[in-house]
């Protein structure tokens, strides 16, 4: 064998050996890779904490979290939730004292860390005790103020919490007092709605409904009321409706008797009724309460509405699950609208397509203010909290239609 011969079998051989090594590498890259990906689709697929099935975490935020109202866009419940201070640590950061002056009773709540143990930022603790005053870091009032008599600390957060509408508060005379609010409103510092419903998939809002939940259904309309001089006139809209379609109304503002405290009550509005009057007492800007979320949507009827806005129901219900009476010029045309869906067993099923979509979550009041209080100090006042809470255009005693916000 000649020379180049020889040359010729080692470079070929030399060659051959290279590429396996490459090929072999490669493959192991491949592998990697594939690997990498199989996870990163596992974690995108897992639900976030605050699902009831969920397992996904929060990670460090060293960037301009949503928390504040300021901030525009995004949902801030869901942000708030999400959110982990970049330093945080479970051992080493400081622990926020809240202070609630009304006392823990009223909370439901006991003194200690007890409320943050599920919380992904859990360094807070809970106390009553007014002699802490000056250590606290935040102080919580629960539907009342009064005013602290000691000096109040520089750093210190005042937050003011109310559950129920401006015509059933209190009247806040105070000027650039408190830093945080906590209400139903969405343009609450701490939103704290009666529920919040989330979708798994924000592009899936829809879902196809094998059951057909007109079936067996022989009455229309039903109502559980007992407040009969509610603000909104809503028992003479229920009166005039009652000229155009049948509502059977329950309780003290109405000929049927059946106590909400039976559950044998939302049985016979589950199995018999296809629509059910969720009537607030008042109509202010975000206020949807149990009428809604567990009278209505809990069953299966169709919730009518009346209370809030129609765009903040938009906002905080699942997509095309409700009727709101502003919709229609008078009582008349919605009940023509209902004898519609009566008869169309198509058109009432769909709204009920969004079931199966998502869920009405535990909004974690207590974790997102621990959260909020690890977050870079935000130095606001509210400058007049009775003219945010109750100024000009937050409730209407008449319909929103035609009302500016």
């Amino acid at each position: 064998m000649s020379t180049i011969q020889v040359l010729f079998l080692c470079v070929l051989l030399c060659g051959t050996t290279i590429f396996l090594i490459l090929f072999i590498n490669q493959r192991h890259s491949w592998s990697y890779l594939y690997s990498l990906g199989n996870k990163a689709a596992n974690k995108s697929k897992q639900k976030p904490w605050y699902f009831k099935s969920g397992t996904a975490f929060p990670h460090p935020i060293n960037g301009t979290p949503k928390l504040f109202p300021e901030q525009m866009g995004g949902d801030r419940i869901t942000e708030q939730l999400m959110y982990l201070p970049g330093n945080y640590s479970d051992a080493n950061s400081p622990q926020k004292v809240i202070l609630v002056a009304n006392g823990l009773q009223v909370w439901h709540q006991e003194v200690g860390s007890v409320a943050f143990q599920e919380c992904p930022v859990s360094r807070c603790t809970l106390t009553e005790n007014r002699k802490m005053y000056k250590k606290a870091d935040a102080l919580l009032y629960k539907d009342y103020f009064v005013r602290p008599p000691a000096h109040r600390p520089s750093q210190q957060v005042w937050i003011l919490y109310l559950l129920e509408c401006p015509y059933h508060t209190s009247v806040f005379n105070y000027l650039n007092v408190f830093n945080w609010t906590a209400t139903y409103r969405w343009d609450s510092d701490l939103v704290a709605p009666y529920e919040k419903w989330v979708y798994y998939d924000p592009k899936v809002t829809q879902k196809h409904q094998e059951r057909n939940y007109a079936a067996n259904k022989t009455k229309k309309v039903a109502w559980f009321v007992s407040n009969c001089n509610a603000w909104n006139k809503r028992l003479e809209y229920a009166r005039e409706l009652q000229k155009y379609i049948s509502v059977d109304i329950y309780g003290a503002c109405g000929t049927l008797g059946c106590p909400r405290q039976d559950s044998t009550c939302f049985q016979l509005l589950d199995r018999d009724y296809k629509f059910y009057l969720a009537f607030e007492n008042s109509n202010c800007g975000d206020y949807i309460t149990e009428k809604f979320y567990v009278n209505s949507l809990q069953y299966n009827v169709i919730p009518i509405v009346m209370g809030a806005r129609p765009e903040d129901y938009t906002r905080s219900a699942p997509l095309g699950s409700f009727i709101h009476v502003d919709n229609f010029d008078r009582p008349q045309e919605l009940a023509e609208y209902l004898h519609i869906l009566d008869k169309d067993d198509e058109l009432y099923n769909t709204y009920f397509r969004w079931k199966g979509t998502g869920e009405f979550i535990n909004t974690y009041f207590w974790c997102r203010l621990c959260g909020m209080l690890h977050a870079p100090l935000q130095h606001k006042y509210y400058k007049n909290i009775n003219s945010w809470w109750r100024g000009q255009g937050i409730c209407t005693e008449g319909s929103w239609r035609n009302k500016t916000r």
